[in-house]
């Protein structure tokens, strides 16, 4: 709260901190919120209080982390005009004077919060976390209150950490020049002795949350979140407070998150004036729809600390790694542009998945000619009238230096001439007729089709693991066990992303780099050809069944092959104390 008279007037033309960008379109946020501030009756800009902040900034604060340890925390443009505009705009609201009970007026901050939406390494967590010192610790309000939260606790650490950081590193906070202690930190909270504040880390669950009375909230990582009940409830709690702040920050995501994907949307629209909301400042860098996102210099749009961080080396390197695969793509866009992606259709480009073999009519042979071989095998069953999958996944041994793949397929005979009807795109009687593509009598999958050619595997290959998902597969798992399998063999793999995102990218990786052999299957390329991949809220990905243009159980399959042979592949020792066979000195 500040009662003084104003200083500056909203008629005033835009500050030459801000017209220095007038040419450049990624701070429309900051015309943006300047204007938007101005229009509230009785407005007004403290530049002295806005002048002190930014100059006290580098002399308060020091930056944490790697080669910035220990520097002086000197503010990138960006992050100047985002305090200028949070500490100077101010306006008169009338309240009842706790002594007196008599009405006054009283001078409050305008913004009472900040969405900032900012790609990776920008900065953000260490700027966040600065912020909240400020408005926590320096404003010196009595009884004050801070929450910081994200998805969970783990997340929330994050920026949790960093105010701690911030507080040990700067000079004169945690304690005073004779060393008594001022601030008391412990693992889940920040003291301040002198105001008996309280700065309190908070679990991603919404219980607990009522009753709280916040001067300050922190929320990171917005793209992630499940639901906005915490930060609705910390908001509810701020109505005795004059002058709250909420500090949000995040970068892209999913669209398919709804929570994230909507709380952008509503911070771009409060930004264009759409919303008529002028106590929040949306801070906003990323790349527009049509903009070219292998350019260079489109990058500088996103990446406002680029230089310093990150740096264009690493964003080459990034973009290099990405560049022609389309999970990879959508994953650089997300992070360092800050473009919100979907689920990725034509995962598989068909000219690297062609380029896997010399022979695209290979594939009948495969059979014979690795017979012997080490393998895994993975089955992917369908509902009781569609395709089933059982893939053999043979690794690289002393004399193959490539992965590879031999699928079998079956449907129900009688569901044929309708597949051939409804999908005149594939030529589901020539596969047949090639023995692609096997049929089982009736119009369901007959599963001891299924079973019977797990043993023929079993018997051609030297199998070490049998890899399924339990839906739909308890009769056959125990008809397998009952016709004499090893149930050791068998290996419960739930399509989940813990368990298929590593192999999904390993698979990936094997196709990009022409390190596995399909033979030119032709109904293994048909899936790969459609198959897309979904994103969670980490930007794993996976095969989509649900959003695939039509089956892919065989990619399934590989994918949950390639996954046992990685599990079962035992690592080097990554140095030789990592080797439990390791001795320093020689055994006499």
């Amino acid at each position: 709260m500040d009662a003084s008279l104003p200083v500056s007037s909203p008629t005033e033309p835009l500050p030459d901190w801000i017209t220095c960008h007038a040419d450049d379109e990624t701070y429309e946020w900051a015309r943006s919120g300047w204007q938007r501030a101005a229009t509230i009756p009785g407005a007004w800009f403290d530049a002295d209080k806005a002048d002190r902040i930014v100059e006290r900034w580098p002399r308060i604060f020091r930056l944490t982390d790697d080669r910035f340890a220990g520097i002086a925390f000197k503010l990138l443009p960006w992050q100047e005009i985002t305090v200028r505009l949070l500490v100077g705009w101010k306006k008169p609201v009338e309240i009842i004077d706790p002594e007196t009970h008599s009405q006054t007026i009283a001078y409050v901050r305008i913004f009472r919060r900040l969405d900032l939406w900012i790609p990776r390494k920008n900065g953000k967590s260490e700027f966040l976390a600065a912020l909240a010192v400020l408005f926590f610790v320096l404003e010196k309000i009595q009884g004050a209150q801070a929450y910081v939260f994200a998805r969970d606790e783990d997340q929330a650490l994050i920026p949790f950490n960093k105010m701690v950081q911030i507080i040990e590193a700067a000079d004169g906070l945690k304690e005073d020049r004779h060393g008594n202690e001022r601030i008391t930190i412990n693992a889940r909270s920040i003291y301040l002795r002198e105001t008996s504040s309280l700065c309190q880390l908070l679990t991603g669950s919404t219980k607990g949350k009522h009753g709280k009375s916040p001067t300050v909230t922190v929320g990171d990582e917005i793209h992630e979140w499940k639901s906005t009940e915490i930060a609705d409830t910390l908001r509810q709690g701020t109505g005795a407070r004059l002058q709250p702040i909420e500090l949000f920050a995040s970068t892209a995501g999913r669209r398919e998150n709804r929570v994230g994907y909507e709380w952008f949307q509503e911070s771009l629209s409060i930004m264009r004036g759409e919303i008529d909301d002028p106590s929040t400042l949306v801070v906003y860098f990323g790349i527009d729809d049509e903009d070219d996102w292998t350019e260079e210099t489109i990058w500088r749009k996103a990446n406002p600390s680029l230089g310093l961080t990150p740096t264009l080396d690493y964003l080459r390197t990034e973009f290099r790694k990405a560049k022609g695969r389309p999970a990879q793509e959508a994953i650089f866009q997300c992070y360092h542009l800050n473009r919100w992606v979907d689920q990725i259709g034509g995962w598989l480009p068909r000219s690297k998945w062609q380029a896997c073999t010399a022979d695209a009519k290979s594939w009948p042979r495969l059979w014979e000619e690795n017979k012997g071989r080490r393998a895994f095998l993975a089955f992917d069953v369908s509902s009781v009238n569609d395709l089933t999958a059982l893939v053999a996944i043979l690794p690289p041994d002393a004399d193959n230096d490539k992965w590879v793949v031999i699928p079998r397929f079956w449907v129900p005979e009688e569901t044929l001439e309708r597949r051939a009807q409804e999908d005149k795109r594939v030529n589901w009687n020539a596969w047949v007729k090639s023995g692609a593509l096997e049929t089982t009598p009736g119009d369901f999958v007959d599963l001891n089709f299924l079973m019977r050619a797990i043993f023929d595997a079993g018997a051609h290959f030297a199998v070490e693991r049998i890899g399924y998902d339990p839906w739909g597969t308890s009769k056959l798992i125990g008809d397998l066990q009952h016709e004499g399998l090893d149930a050791e063999l068998l290996v419960d793999m739930r399509q989940t992303t813990a368990n298929l995102s590593a192999p999904t990218k390993e698979f990936e990786r094997l196709v990009f780099a022409q390190d596995i052999e399909h033979g030119g299957h032709p109904v293994l390329g048909w899936m790969a050809g459609h198959c897309s991949v979904r994103f969670d809220v980490n930007l794993n990905y996976v095969p989509d069944k649900k959003h695939s243009l039509d089956k892919i159980d065989g990619v399934v399959a590989t994918v949950m092959g390639i996954g046992l042979a990685m599990t079962d592949e035992e690592p080097e020792p990554a140095s030789p104390w990592d080797d439990p066979d390791y001795t320093l000195v020689k055994q006499s």
